[in-house]
C-alpha cells in the first residue's frame, strides 16, 4: 500500500510514465465542473479529462462537434479551481486544430493560459501530426486519441468498434508510433479490439489509456456521468455503472416535491 505522502504526490506526465514502467494502472475520469472535479481529486483519481463529451452530458447535444473552444475553457477553468493532485487534460474541440497547425497551437495556448490546464488532447494520427508537433514544440504536453474518434462520427457514420480489419489495425499501430515519436505523453485507445490494444501497449513506451479497449492497456477512462448512472440511455459493453444516480436523484427530487406540496418541509426545526 502506498503511504499518504505518495498518495498526495502531484500527478504529472512524468509520474504517468513511471506508473507504466512499474506496471501501476492509471485511473482517469471526465469532469466538467468544480464540485464533481473536487470529489474526483479528493478520491485520488490520477487524471481528470475535461472532455468534449461535455457537449453531450452537459449541453445535451447529440455529438461532440458543437462545443466551442470558449465553452471548453469555461469547463476547464471550473475543474482546475478544484484540483490539487490530479493531472488535468483538456480536449481541443472539433474545428480548432484539424488542418491548420497554427490555429491548433493558438487553441492549445488559449486553453493553457485561460484555464490553467496541464495538457491538451486531440484526436487522430498522421493527419494531425503537424499540429501535434507544433503544440509540443511550444512546451504544451499532448495526449493522443486513436480508434473510435467521436469528432469524426460523420465520417465513420457509426460508433461501432474500430480497427477490426487488418488495414485499419495496421494504420492504428502506425499512427500510435507516429504520435509517440512526435512527443505525445500518452494515447487514448477507444473502442478497439482488446488484442490490438494490448499489441499497441506493448510496442509503445508511453502509456495507453483505454475505453472499450480491454484490460491490457496501461489505464482506463470513463465518462463520469455514465459510470455514476446519471445518464441512462447509453449502455455500451465497456461501461460499468458504479451507481444508479439517475434513479436516486429522481427519487430525492420526487420526495422534495412531495414534502413541499404537503407542507412537511420546512419543519419547525428548519426555519428561523
Amino acid at each position: 500500500m502506498p503511504n499518504k505522502k505518495t498518495e498526495a504526490k502531484k500527478v504529472t506526465t512524468h509520474v504517468l510514465q513511471e506508473m507504466k514502467e512499474r506496471g501501476e494502472k492509471i485511473a482517469m475520469l471526465t469532469a466538467y465542473d468544480f464540485s464533481l472535479a473536487r470529489i474526483l481529486d479528493h478520491a485520488g483519481i490520477d487524471v481528470i479529462l475535461v472532455g468534449d463529451s461535455a457537449s453531450n452530458v452537459m449541453a445535451g447535444h447529440e455529438t461532440t462537434l458543437p462545443i466551442t473552444l470558449d465553452q471548453m475553457i469555461y469547463h476547464a477553468s471550473s475543474v482546475l479551481r478544484a484540483v490539487e493532485r490530479a493531472l488535468v487534460v483538456v480536449d481541443l474541440p472539433f474545428g480548432t486544430y484539424q488542418g491548420n497547425s497554427k490555429e491548433a497551437l493558438n487553441s492549445a495556448i488559449r486553453i493553457m493560459k485561460e484555464s490553467g490546464a496541464h495538457s491538451v488532447k486531440l484526436e487522430g494520427g498522421k493527419e494531425v501530426e503537424e499540429s501535434v508537433r507544433r503544440i509540443i514544440s511550444a512546451g504544451i504536453p499532448v495526449m493522443g486519441h486513436l480508434g473510435l474518434t467521436p469528432q469524426s462520427i460523420y465520417k465513420f457514420g457509426t460508433y461501432v468498434v474500430r480497427a477490426r480489419e487488418k488495414a485499419e489495425a495496421e494504420k492504428l499501430i502506425s499512427d500510435a508510433m507516429l504520435l509517440q515519436n512526435a512527443g505525445c505523453f500518452a494515447i487514448v485507445l477507444e473502442k478497439i479490439p482488446a488484442k490490438l490494444a494490448e499489441q499497441v501497449t506493448k510496442q509503445l513506451s508511453i502509456p495507453t489509456i483505454g475505453i472499450g479497449a480491454g484490460n491490457k492497456v496501461d489505464g482506463q477512462v470513463l465518462v463520469l456521468h455514465d459510470m455514476l448512472g446519471i445518464t441512462y440511455e447509453f449502455s455500451p459493453r465497456f461501461l460499468r455503472r458504479y451507481m444508479n444516480l439517475y434513479n436516486e436523484m429522481k427519487s430525492a427530487v420526487t420526495n422534495y416535491i412531495s414534502d413541499v406540496k404537503n407542507r412537511s418541509f420546512p419543519s419547525d426545526k428548519e426555519q428561523y
